[in-house]
């Protein structure tokens, strides 16, 4: 009997040894988007030479535009370096989404959280959830400059000169004759409105010291989008049959704009001037469907926002905003860009 059960008790210990993790069983989640090394136990991240920092939360505008996918990726990939997991989820343009990915963060007790707000009013409530909790808020591309919230700092594009370079295009492309512009706008984003609000003062500036006027005729929502940016050219040319430019604020409006052109038979007549520098954009400015894009940088984004969340993360006071310089892209720059087909 007494052999039997030492026997018993061998068996019994064997088969809990075998229930205990395997070397697999807490593998991090290297997908783009997951939480890489957040599950790996201390002694994996040990022998791996990694160290777990945390976990970045970032809620972007729309992963439908590419552009926020590739600040996306590159957060992913440099807090990655950093020893950081990351998690990046799509706001969708819809503020009460985002607002519940910030509050799911924040029951996350994530080390950050970097948004682009899909409203920068609306968003206040929420932030300020996340600053009572200590949590520090960066955002990136779209700011929040609200009262009664802090942003550890905010990296964008230089979307005020960015639109000035817009309006050095459209005067260039226009030339002597200027004529009537719409813009089509993205109202709810700040990055936006600096972007029209800078357009709109050099052409100000041209009108009040040249003969070859430029007038701004009709300023109409595009959604930021290709289906949106179509329908409100439509309703561009149907106001103004005689358009000879459109500033739209960013690459995808910019091609549903042209695909309205190209529908109404006027794509030889009315310019357009995009922003951002997305592939399919570069690809359009190289075929002389977008005359030009003040073009952005959005993997040094990506790039800038960590290492502002380490350098915070270290005790140093970052400056309110981190500016990226746009760069106007031309159809003489896309025939060189070999990146394009």
């Amino acid at each position: 009997m007494q052999r039997r059960a030492l026997a018993a008790l061998a068996l019994s210990l064997m088969i809990v040894a075998g229930c205990g993790p395997s070397s697999n069983s807490n593998a991090p989640d290297a997908t783009p988007g997951g939480s890489a090394g957040a599950g790996a136990a201390p002694d994996q991240l040990a022998k791996s030479g990694a160290q777990s920092k945390g976990t970045i939360g970032v809620s972007l505008l729309t992963l439908e535009n590419p552009f926020f996918k590739v600040i996306g990726d590159n957060i992913v990939s440099a807090g990655k370096e950093h020893g950081y997991s990351t998690i990046v989820v799509s706001g969708d343009k819809d503020v009460a989404k985002q607002s519940n990915q910030i509050k799911d963060f924040i029951v996350k007790k994530v080390s950050a959280i970097v948004l682009s707000p899909c409203d920068s009013k609306s968003i206040i409530p929420v932030i300020q959830e996340a600053n009572a909790a200590g949590i520090p808020v960066l955002t990136v591309d779209i700011p929040c400059n609200e009262p009664g919230v802090k942003i550890v700092t905010q990296v964008a594009t230089d979307n005020f000169g960015g639109g000035r370079e817009a309006a050095d295009a459209m005067i260039e492309a226009l030339g002597e004759a200027g004529g009537k512009v719409a813009i089509l706008h993205f109202k709810q984003a700040e990055s936006c409105q600096l972007r029209v609000k800078g357009f709109r003062e050099v052409i100000d500036a041209h009108n009040a010291k040249s003969n070859s006027k430029i007038e701004i005729a009709m300023e109409l929502e595009g959604g930021g989008a290709k289906d949106m940016g179509l329908k409100a050219t439509e309703d561009s040319l149907q106001a103004h049959p005689d358009l000879r430019g459109i500033f739209a604020i960013n690459d995808p409006s910019a091609l549903g704009a042209r695909a309205a052109l190209e529908k109404a038979g006027k794509a030889e007549n009315v310019v357009i001037i995009g922003f951002d520098g997305q592939p399919e954009g570069k690809q359009a400015i190289k075929e002389g469907k977008i005359y030009a894009d003040p073009i952005q940088f959005p993997d040094q984004m990506g790039i800038k926002i960590v290492d502002a969340i380490i350098r915070h993360s270290k005790g140093e006071t970052l400056p309110g905003q981190m500016l990226i310089p746009t760069k106007l892209y031309r159809q003489a720059d896309a025939a060189a860009d070999p990146e394009l087909k």
